[in-house]
């Protein structure tokens, strides 16, 4: 088997088409493929692929779902079509990476009291202060509430990197809106680098524009993954309609523009999507 072919096999119980796919339930194994893998801890899955070693931590306990409510963009009939339960599963999720002897982490979840990131890492062999370089999607809590524990920072030699564009506007909205983003950028403010899109990064990191969700919305392209943020928070709704927005997405169009996109581009290159509400194992590649 090609290596790639595995991986798409591998990454994860939930391999979606665009073409519709059930709402987040696994695929039949297919049996001449099956293979020997050491057990995970719950809540935690690793793939690998051309050096980049990737691990999905759920951050969240217990099964999530997105509320059919929650979407919009789509006739309330075919929403309910594509998620008869009447809610879509998710998950609160962040993703470790190794690569070239560096612990990347993507993400920090919510940082609730039952939060298994940390148990997630140390499964792992990671400690807080062994993750090296720490890079943020955006700016909403459930993404950076991580970073900060009884008012101290959780990772305490992580650099940490996140989008110009996406700390510029959050530090412009009022402080009722902020005050989280304020404190913890400031915690970590001596070890804090802002880029563009584009720019060079550790480790061969790529960000990307993925603006929409949030006006500074980051994915990060490492090897063949591609790390999506929140791209889609109801796979079982948006691969197949990318049009149907969340009420989480602060400029809906350019959502909807920025999802067709990256999709694309994820189907013409072959990429395997890690995505911080993706159904449990956290991994999608498209056929």
């Amino acid at each position: 088997m090609k290596r790639r072919d595995w991986l798409k096999y591998a990454a994860g119980s939930v391999v979606l088409l665009a073409a519709g796919g059930a709402n987040g339930k696994k695929q039949a194994p297919v049996e001449e493929e099956k293979a020997v893998v050491s057990p995970e801890p719950e809540g935690v899955h690793t793939v690998e692929n051309e050096g980049v070693r990737i691990s999905w931590i759920q951050d969240n306990v217990g099964e999530r779902r997105m509320p059919n409510s929650l979407f919009q963009g789509a006739d309330s009939t075919l929403v309910r079509e594509l998620s008869p339960e009447g809610g879509v599963l998710a998950s609160v999720s962040c993703f470790l990476v190794e690569k070239e002897g560096k612990r990347l982490l993507f993400d920090t979840g919510l940082g609730a009291v039952d939060s298994r990131l940390l148990d997630g890492l140390k499964s792992l062999g990671v400690s807080p202060e062994a993750v090296d370089y720490l890079f943020l999607t955006h700016f909403h809590g459930d993404h950076i509430g991580g970073m900060m524990r009884e008012g101290q920072a959780v990772f305490p030699k992580a650099e940490v990197y996140a989008s110009q564009m996406e700390y510029d506007a959050w530090m412009q909205m009022p402080a009722d809106k902020n005050a989280q983003v304020v404190k913890t950028m400031e915690a970590y403010r001596e070890r804090l680098h802002l880029f563009a899109f584009g720019d060079a990064l550790p480790c061969g990191v790529q960000p990307m524009d993925g603006v929409g969700h949030t006006p500074g919305h980051t994915l990060y392209q490492t090897g063949r993954f591609l790390v999506v943020g929140d791209l889609m928070h109801g796979t079982a709704l948006q691969l197949a309609h990318p049009e149907i927005c969340a009420s989480f997405d602060m400029d809906m169009p350019r959502a909807v523009e920025t999802r067709k996109r990256c999709l694309a581009y994820v189907r013409a290159e072959e990429l395997t999507m890690a995505g911080m509400h993706f159904p449990p194992e956290g991994f999608i590649a498209l056929k």
